[in-house]
């Protein structure tokens, strides 16, 4: 699930990432900002699921994927679109 907070008087959007697959030990967010070297690392929580924030400029677009137990690539079913990569799969595009 992702949840935009727009904030008036910043030209940044709060981003808010949650997953929650199953049996999962550690689940990441790469490819914003076009940067599929450094990941954002998620919280784990009580519930199974896995939260982080990050805060990106508003009106951009941001390819992405959740990487889980480093080896599996997971898209976002509620993002805003999804695009072809390079791959022969799809990342999931979220427009801010």
């Amino acid at each position: 699930m992702i949840q935009k907070s727009y904030l008036k008087t910043k030209n940044t959007v709060k981003v808010k990432f949650s997953v929650k697959p199953e049996f999962a030990s550690n689940v990441a967010v790469l490819g914003l900002n076009g940067d599929w070297d450094n990941a954002i690392v998620l919280t784990k929580k009580k519930d199974g699921s896995f939260v982080g924030e990050v805060s990106l400029e508003k009106e951009s677009r941001h390819e992405f994927k959740y990487l889980i137990d480093g080896e599996l690539w997971l898209n976002e079913a509620e993002a805003d679109s999804e695009v072809e990569n390079a791959f022969g799969g799809t990342n999931s595009v979220l427009i801010v």
